[in-house]
C-alpha cells in the first residue's frame, strides 16, 4: 500500500486538491488553538490550514511523496508543520494533544484498534477528536474511498474504538465531495465530534 500512496502523491496534482476538508475546518474554528495530531495526513492540506491558523501541528504518513507535497505546501503558505514518515502500526506518540483529527483516515481490523488506542491515550482530558471518513455506505460509490469493506466504518465501531470519547456529533450523512480530482461527488461518510472523559 506504501506503494500505491507513494505513487499517487508523486503526480504533480494535489490529489485531493489544496484546500482543506471543510467539516474539519468548520470543527477545527470553534476550538482553542493548540497542539494538533493528524494521522494519516498524506499531502497536508488540513495540516498546513490548522498551522495558517496558529495550531502547532504534528502530522504523520507512511508516505514520502505526500511529506514531499505536504512540506512544499507549507512552504507555499509560510508555515511550519511537523511532518513524520510513519506508519499507523509503528508511530509512537510522545506527546499529548488538544486536538486530533482523522479526515478520511481508513485503517482495517488490529491496526486500526492499536492506532485509535494510542489516539486516545494521547489527547488531553477535555481533547477534542473530529473525524469524517467514508461510511460503509461508501462502497461502490466512485466518489473515493477504499473499496474494501473492512477499511470502512460505522458509527458503532467509531463508538467502541473511542469508548472514552463523549460524542456530541456522531451522524452518518451524504455530502457532494469536490475536494481535487479524487474526490468528487456524492459520497457516503461519518462525521463525529467528541470531548475525551477524564
Amino acid at each position: 500500500m506504501k506503494e500505491f500512496w507513494n505513487e499517487r502523491f508523486g503526480q504533480s496534482e494535489y490529489s485531493y486538491g489544496k484546500a482543506p476538508n471543510f467539516f474539519f475546518t468548520e470543527q477545527l474554528n470553534r476550538l482553542l488553538k493548540g497542539k494538533l495530531l493528524l494521522p494519516a495526513e498524506g499531502e497536508g492540506r488540513n495540516a498546513v490550514y490548522a498551522a495558517v491558523k496558529g495550531w502547532k501541528v504534528t502530522a504523520f504518513d507512511y508516505s514520502e511523496e505526500g511529506q514531499k507535497k505536504a512540506l512544499d505546501l507549507a512552504e507555499e503558505y509560510e508555515v511550519e508543520i511537523d511532518y513524520q514518515i510513519q506508519s499507523a502500526n509503528k508511530f509512537n506518540i510522545s506527546e499529548k494533544y488538544d486536538a486530533i483529527a482523522l479526515i478520511f483516515a481508513h485503517f482495517a481490523g488490529e491496526e486500526r484498534q492499536k492506532l485509535f488506542h494510542k489516539l486516545d491515550s494521547c489527547l488531553i482530558a477535555d481533547g477534542h477528536l473530529i473525524m469524517e471518513v467514508f461510511s460503509k455506505n461508501q462502497l461502490g460509490r466512485e466518489s473515493g474511498g477504499p473499496k474494501n469493506l473492512d477499511l470502512l466504518y460505522s458509527k458503532d465501531e467509531i463508538k467502541a474504538l473511542f469508548p472514552n470519547i463523549d460524542f456530541i456529533i456522531l451522524e452518518e450523512t451524504k455530502v457532494v465531495l469536490n475536494e481535487g480530482r479524487r474526490h468528487q461527488g456524492e459520497a457516503a461518510v461519518i462525521r463525529a465530534v467528541g470531548i475525551k472523559q477524564v
